[in-house]
């Protein structure tokens, strides 16, 4: 009798919605004939509907770690801040107290992941990490990572504290070296991690399944008066920091029409704060705000629009390095986009051709006129859309990118 294939378990402390990385590789795992098993966060309402639509059309079981109350919830927030207190201290920097400074959570989430049988554990975010580990050495078997972002500068406030510092270096300098597989999303970052830890990367693009783009090219229009060109961004989280506030700069002084359409969880009092920014640079349309949308459903979402956002800033040094999905959905979705001049995204660019423009924000005046000058010209608009459409199609899709992962797993475990 054969014996049945090889058990590979994920595990991300965030919710499955928030980590489509994660969704992508657990659904390529399990087409190529791999039982998966997925260990996610659950903390977020909102996001839970999002998650639910997943679980539903997914081939592979999961598990939920539920952060919020429940039996040992002040026992946990207790030790996190003991763990805090110590981890940055000469003598005190053990993996289990980076654990536990890092995440609450992360002994639970190593629980849940060692009481699954697999012969392979892929950890997805930091807390990921430690998680796998642990259930790897309970069940005696290897683990991987997946960095999506350059974890030790993800954020300025996580850069600039003594203690997330502290215990990031300690979690991943002991174990990203003992990882059979280290993925990462941008060559950059894979090129840090290696200088800093000596890990090798695998880098893996953020790019999505053909099965996710419109069935067909869309085509909104000329641009007009009543019809102006609509600037299109989204993330799961909108908020300080993430370019929109140089982006209305640029838009605010271009002469074409123009209006923003931005979509995700807005954080709270941003709507109004960045509505007055943009009509004080001179946006005389409202900034839409969209409500959030199903991960599969992003590149459908964008494909209406006439320009996509990828508008990083460069600091923290993880957005300098960092390619994000925004780039990868605005290709599948067959819409030309603004790049901003991060060291990754200037990198890109060249190979995007027609597809993106790259621009420096700072330079608003010089943005605005490049943007002009596309939007003034119907036949380079509808070059720069089939450029898009068709660097999709025949390169960054993750029908491609997939067989990078499944190459990379397939000689850590048995065949299926």
């Amino acid at each position: 009798m054969p014996s049945a294939p090889p058990v590979v378990c994920l595990i991300t402390p965030g919710h499955v919605a928030s980590t489509p990385r994660l969704v992508k590789a657990a659904n390529a795992l399990a087409a190529d004939g791999y039982r998966v098993h997925v260990v996610a966060g659950r903390h977020y309402p909102p996001a839970e509907a999002l998650d639910a639509e997943i679980f539903a059309a997914a081939a592979w079981s999961h598990t939920l770690v539920d952060y919020r109350g429940g039996g040992g919830a002040l026992r946990r927030k207790v030790w996190r801040r003991l763990a805090r207190g110590l981890v940055a201290r000469p003598g005190f920097g053990t993996l289990g107290l980076a654990a536990r400074a890092q995440h609450a959570e992360a002994f639970r989430l190593a629980r849940a992941a060692a009481a699954v049988p697999a012969q392979l554990y892929l950890g997805h975010c930091l807390a990921g990490l430690p998680a796998a580990a642990r259930a790897a050495r309970a069940r005696g078997v290897p683990f991987g990572f997946d960095a999506e972002d350059f974890h030790d500068e993800e954020t300025v406030a996580a850069s600039r504290n003594p203690v997330d510092r502290a215990a990031g270096r300690i979690l991943q300098g002991r174990l990203l070296p003992r990882c059979r597989l280290l993925t990462t999303a941008a060559p950059l970052i894979g090129q840090r991690y290696e200088a800093i830890y000596g890990a090798r990367a695998l880098t893996l693009l953020n790019v999505f399944p053909l099965a996710e783009a419109p069935a067909a090219p869309v085509e909104p229009g000329p641009v007009t008066a009543d019809r102006p060109a609509v600037a299109y961004w989204f993330s799961q989280t909108v908020g300080e920091g993430r370019g929109l506030e140089q982006t209305v700069e640029v838009l605010g002084r271009m002469r074409v029409p123009v209006e923003l359409h931005v979509r995700g969880f807005v954080a709270p009092g941003y709507a109004a704060r960045l509505g007055a920014r943009a009509a004080a640079a001179g946006l005389r349309r409202p900034v839409r705000f969209l409500p959030p949308g199903h991960p599969a459903e992003m590149a459908r979402l964008a494909a209406p629009a006439d320009l996509g956002l990828s508008v990083e800033e460069s600091t923290p040094l993880n957005r300098d390095l960092c390619l994000t999905n925004k780039i990868f959905v605005y290709l599948l979705a067959g819409i030309p986009q603004l790049l901003s001049a991060t060291t990754a995204q200037a990198a890109l660019a060249p190979e995007l051709g027609a597809a993106a423009l790259l621009a420096r924000l700072e330079d608003a005046p010089a943005a605005a006129g490049r943007l002009d000058a596309l939007f003034s010209d119907p036949r380079r608009v509808q070059a720069a859309r089939q450029a898009a459409w068709t660097l999709a199609q025949e390169r960054f899709n993750w029908d491609l990118e997939q067989k990078t992962l499944l190459q990379a797993v397939r000689p850590l475990l048995p065949p299926p």
